[in-house]
């Protein structure tokens, strides 16, 4: 998208198309996978006595975006890309499964976690 517009300020309808198709190929794919950990990973990070402070550190970014996308304009997304990457290697490396057990287990587990050390 960046290239199309840069190069003529305005694309073909075909290609319109095509753009919005992917789009909602991307929107599909993160509301079905990424988007929500954000609200499910601090809750199970966090103790259970401080999850109102963990949410907030988690969804703030999200207040910048407009902001970072004038700026950044289409690096913006591979930032993003690259949060991905790091954020799906932190769930595979440091996050045990934890389907199933009460919130006051959480803890225990991750003390467990990573042989013994926790996180």
């Amino acid at each position: 998208m960046a290239a199309k517009l840069a190069d003529e300020g305005r694309m073909s309808r075909a290609y319109a198309v095509a753009l919005l198709v992917l789009i909602g190929v991307y929107v599909a794919g993160y509301s079905w996978s990424w988007g929500p950990m954000t609200w499910l990973v601090p809750t199970e990070v966090f103790p259970p006595e401080i999850p109102s402070a963990g949410q907030s550190i988690t969804v703030a970014p999200g207040f910048v975006f407009l902001a970072m996308l004038c700026r950044m304009k289409t690096c913006l997304f591979f930032l993003f890309a690259g949060w991905i990457v790091v954020m799906t290697a932190f769930v595979y490396l440091f996050l045990p499964e934890t389907k199933g057990l009460p919130i006051e287990q959480i803890g225990m587990v991750l003390g467990q976690h990573c042989s013994g050390k926790g996180l």
